[in-house]
């Protein structure tokens, strides 16, 4: 799934590409996707768009007093055309034809189907209510902080109610750069740890998203090698030379140096525990 830096980097290639230019057209190809019905998508067409804007994971396209907000979920991405094309490709979410003969396509891939499209007043929060604070924030800094919730950190900056816009795979790379096991708490940090962890989440989502600037177009369907030990498991750490262990969920793993992290520790995994039965 698209995380902070992808999204960050693709609201501003969006608004290079496309801002004060006039929304021609709004086709839905994938009519479970629209998530509201008043106001009318179609009552965007003719207003210009001033920006595209980032939220969490959410991508915001703002004309005037109303804007369309994006979720691109697991395996949603973004195509720029030009010229815009006449087809309907497999997987398409929706088309926003602009004037200067271009368009935004808006796609998934997979078979989930969960990319999602609001159009909402300009002061209607949608979707974007109840999201915890950004990580550059100095809301997100007191919460570290001050924070004394006893959940695993692994699954707390997953946690969008906590904080905005960091999903698995940075959340893998993030603790590893902290030095921190997957299972810790926030409960259990002293200050240094917890101040540690914040520098860590601002260093990793940065640089991960001066990498995305240097992308240009859309979000094709193949990012690369994002990240430094997610879904890295098997190989050797960047940092000490070990082999990286992981977690196995029934929806995702955890990846994590046990020499780095856990002081040499082999964290319970279901998979293998499964399999030694």
């Amino acid at each position: 799934m698209p995380e902070l830096p992808e999204m960050q980097a693709l609201a501003e290639r969006l608004t290079t590409a496309y801002a004060t230019r006039t929304l021609e057209s709004f086709h839905l190809m994938q009519f479970s996707a629209l998530k509201t019905f008043d106001p009318d998508p179609l009552s965007l067409r003719g207003q210009t768009l001033e920006r595209v804007d980032r939220r969490a994971k959410y991508l915001l396209f703002c004309f005037g007093d109303r804007r369309l907000v994006v979720h691109l979920s697991q395996g949603g991405r973004i195509d720029f055309e030009t010229p815009p094309k006449k087809t309907k490709p497999k997987g398409a979410v929706a088309r926003l034809g602009f004037e200067s003969d271009s368009a935004v396509l808006i796609k998934e891939f997979g078979t989930e189907r969960k990319a999602a499209i609001w159009v909402l007043d300009h002061d209607d929060p949608g979707p974007l209510e109840g999201l915890g604070p950004e990580p550059f924030s100095d809301a997100f800094e007191e919460l570290v902080l001050s924070s004394t919730d006893r959940r695993r950190i692994h699954t707390l900056l997953r946690d969008q109610r906590f904080v905005a816009g960091i999903g698995r795979g940075f959340s893998d790379d993030i603790l590893h750069h902290a030095r921190l096991s997957p299972f810790d708490s926030l409960a259990t940090l002293d200050e240094a740890q917890r101040r540690h962890l914040v520098a860590s989440v601002r260093k990793v989502l940065q640089e991960a998203t001066e990498r995305e600037r240097e992308r240009t177009g859309g979000l094709p369907a193949k990012m690369g090698d994002r990240f430094t030990i997610h879904n890295r498991h098997g190989q050797p750490c960047p940092r000490c030379g070990d082999t990286m262990n992981r977690i196995s969920y029934e929806s995702h793993e955890v990846t994590y140096c046990s020499t780095c992290q856990t002081g040499g520790r082999i964290l319970a995994d279901r998979r293998m525990s499964r399999l030694l039965k």
